[in-house]
């Protein structure tokens, strides 16, 4: 095992191996690492960790010191100048009239490097631009020719799915794709469906090619000749995700029926004839379950108790005391009341009072109706009425006009 750390260069989502040489460097941090190209600033992926040997290539580079201050300034500069390099080789390219798409500029850490990525469709001559760039950069200049894929992967950008591209976020390579994967996943072979951004096949096709391929080992080919439920036929569709077979039957070729895969027997693979294949019985329907027989019933009129299950007791209707009414008893709002039944002769218990140091209140005095009346009439004119409570000021406005109450 050895102790390594992760990293990964601007523009690019492979990381690479190098030795710490003894520094704790975290997850997300900046470092400065030697490469064949010299000095690069490249980011922690992965802090110290250890790996086997046989994943590693030796000999195995080491980072040279985390990223300073004047470490970032440099970098920052370096970016300025590869937007103004970019302006003046597209400048020079359209003076030499050169068949070639400037994609991306790159400079070093170190600045003694500058790197020129194009496409086209052919071989360039481009020695003459190269003189032209160096006497004007006055560093070493490379021009590098890239295919569609690694423009996509430098520029990045938004696919059908509405996500980045998958070379720009985390594919390490690009995988072979061909138009055998859309035939086996039977997809659509129109071009603008099933191609990406790059115009080239999309690299999603690769993701599901082995379900695909496992699936098409468990079903019959087209044109198989298969035994049904309902007799026997010929294979002409087959949906392999869901695992479906449409037959076109003997006694009725001109509507094709649908069974699942576990519902048909294979009597021949593929086209061919007949002769010599013995029919065996039909085969038995697939039984699907309900949901009835799948959901268990959670509540029961029935308890476990330790002997055997009894069936639960029915709760019978409270009557009011006194007599049998079969009216229910009025319960509390906060269910039913736990209190039972209070026996005759027997008085309601009230809680006990607090003891506290203020003297009992004296019981209320009870007032007639015809009492009450006589101390209404014997109040003086005018009390007999609520009062108004009194203005306190603001402005009144008259319920019909606008114009303020005088």
């Amino acid at each position: 095992m050895t102790e390594v750390i992760s990293v990964r260069f601007r523009g690019g989502s492979k990381t690479y191996f190098f030795d710490p040489k003894g520094i704790q460097v975290r997850t997300g941090e900046n470092v400065i690492v030697q490469t064949a190209q010299g000095l690069e600033f490249a980011v922690c992926t992965q802090g110290n960790h250890e790996v086997a040997d046989e994943s590693i290539v030796k000999p195995l580079s080491a980072i040279v010191r985390k990223a300073t201050d004047n470490d970032f300034r440099v970098v920052e500069y370096n970016r300025k100048r590869e937007r103004e390099a970019f302006h003046i080789c597209e400048g020079k390219i359209a003076d030499h009239g050169l068949e070639m798409k400037l994609v991306s500029v790159s400079v070093g850490f170190d600045s003694n490097k500058i790197v020129f990525y194009f496409t086209a469709d052919g071989r360039v001559d481009f020695r003459e631009l190269v003189r032209d760039l160096a006497s004007v950069f006055r560093a070493r200049i490379e021009l590098r020719q890239i295919g569609v894929r690694d423009e996509a992967k430098m520029i990045g950008g938004l696919g059908i799915c509405g996500r980045p591209f998958c070379c720009s976020e985390f594919l390490d390579g690009f995988m072979p794709v061909s138009i055998k994967m859309a035939k086996t996943q039977n997809l659509s072979l129109n071009p603008t469906k099933i191609s990406g951004t790059c115009g080239r096949l999309m690299c999603c096709l690769k993701y599901e090619q082995n379900a695909y391929e496992d699936a098409a080992k468990r079903m019959p080919k087209l044109e198989s000749f298969v035994q049904t439920p309902d007799g026997p036929g010929n294979v002409k569709g087959v949906e392999l995700l869901r695992e479906l077979v449409k037959v076109s039957l003997d006694s009725g070729p001109e509507n094709l029926k649908t069974y699942r895969a576990c519902e048909i027997k294979v009597l021949r693979n593929g086209k061919g004839s007949r002769e010599g294949i013995d029919i065996p019985e039909r085969t038995a329907r697939f039984v699907e379950e309900t949901e009835e027989e799948l959901i268990q019933p959670i509540f029961s009129t029935s308890y476990y108790t330790d002997d055997h299950l009894t069936e639960a007791p029915r709760r019978e209707k409270m009557s009011i005391e006194g007599g049998d009414t079969g009216k229910p008893r009025h319960r509390h709002r906060g269910g039913r009341s736990r209190r039972g039944p209070r026996p005759e002769g027997q008085a309601l218990q009230q809680p006990p009072k607090k003891q506290g140091s203020q003297p009992p209140r004296p019981p209320k005095q009870q007032v007639r109706p015809e009492e009450r009346k006589d101390q209404r009439e014997d109040r003086p004119a005018g009390e007999n009425k609520r009062r108004r409570p009194p203005y306190r000021g603001g402005r009144r406005w008259n319920k019909g006009g606008d114009a303020p109450k005088t």
